[in-house]
């Protein structure tokens, strides 16, 4: 699209691959070795393969190893492997010469959210598996590589994560974290767990305030007085004095313990189904939840959905969100609005949090 600039890979090309032998229904090292290397050294691609043994093995790897043998990493496995690289690249003293470093998606687990986004963004037919490995192999072997939003999102206990799909909680994280035990049904173990969890709907109770965006939107300038940014809970020095290599600060949030900035929506009910902030088109391979999304639009895409609704509408919705079409079936419960900034407060430690689809403990969040 206008207005993006892209970057090509070197040819030959020398490919760091993180690979999650147990993602989705482990089968990303033979797919690997029968879709993609065939196609990666038709490309003139040669490949190191890092299989993972243990969760954070890839995230350690990243934050310590010297990568500069490598023109690209590649990552096959679900989003959470993608999610462990993103914050094993933002430890480095380096962080922001890593965070260049081109970065690649190729789906191996069950939840491929991000590999689902970049196909549609590619303006490739709705795919799905075998069909969809081979166009984000594709996309690889073209070697065109471009810039991506990254979400900062910071805890009451002081945590700090980047994330690059979603922030959730209540309804579809309960899905994602409850269908784990599905995981060798493949993608339908979210169909699965659905059903289980619609049986049993929960209501969350807590509090939701948020920025939007403004008429301006996209990179326009912060307003005057931003409030006094945050970073990891503590309150940082005036601008100019950050320690190089530190991180950058959250210039759009007050920390935590503040009540939000006076410019900021409350949302008047407590009382939720599901609140998904989402920054990607698609939460999954069959999930189109936020179809005007694009790769680098500055923008979260906040969706939340009031207590009250019947189990008939939920299903329909998430049947409708299969082709984008969730949000033409204007239901009151359902709420959607893009923001810039984001922030939640459970009323009691209820409900599981997910950020690309993780669990997180169920505490006050915002990014």
């Amino acid at each position: 699209p206008p207005g993006d600039s892209y970057g090509v890979l070197p040819r030959p090309c020398h490919a760091l691959v993180l690979l999650n032998p147990q993602s989705g229904s482990g089968r990303a090292l033979d797919d690997f070795q029968a879709v993609v290397q065939p196609m990666l050294a038709e490309a003139d691609i040669a490949t190191t393969v890092f299989v993972t043994e243990r969760p954070n093995h890839a995230h350690e790897k990243v934050r310590d190893e010297d990568l500069s043998q490598w023109d690209t990493l590649v990552v096959m496995s679900g989003d959470g492997l993608l999610f462990e690289v993103v914050n094993g690249l933002m430890e480095r003293p380096d962080w922001k010469e890593a965070m260049k470093k081109p970065l690649c998606i190729l789906p191996g687990g069950s939840g491929n959210a991000l590999a689902a986004s970049i196909n549609y963004y590619a303006g490739y037919d709705h795919v799905a598996k075998k069909k969809l490995l081979t166009n984000c192999t594709f996309i690889l072997c073209k070697g065109l590589y471009t810039q991506m939003d990254l979400v900062s999102l910071s805890t009451a206990s002081g945590k700090r994560f980047f994330s690059f799909l979603g922030f959730g909680w209540g309804f579809i994280s309960d899905v994602d974290i409850d269908s784990e035990k599905y995981r060798w049904l493949g993608s339908a173990r979210f169909t699965l767990g659905t059903l289980q969890c619609l049986a049993k709907l929960r209501v969350y109770q807590g509090r939701l305030s948020y920025l939007p965006v403004g008429p301006e939107q996209g990179t326009s300038p912060a307003p005057r007085d931003p409030p006094t940014p945050v970073t990891n809970g503590h309150i940082p020095q005036p601008a100019g004095t950050e320690a190089p290599g530190s991180l950058p600060p959250d210039s759009l949030l007050v920390p935590l313990s503040q009540p939000v900035p006076a410019h900021w929506t409350v949302v008047p009910e407590e009382e939720f189904v599901l609140v998904y902030a989402i920054y990607q088109s698609h939460l999954g391979t069959n999930l189109l939840m936020a179809p005007a999304a694009r790769l680098h639009d500055g923008c979260i895409h906040l969706f939340y959905m009031k207590a009250g609704i019947s189990r008939v509408t939920l299903l329909k919705l998430f049947l409708a969100m299969s082709r984008g079409t969730h949000l033409d079936l204007n239901c009151p419960h359902l709420c959607y609005v893009p923001v810039r900034a984001f922030r939640l407060e459970p009323r009691v430690a209820a409900g599981i949090m997910t950020v690309d689809g993780e669990a997180l403990a169920c505490e006050p969040v915002q990014g």
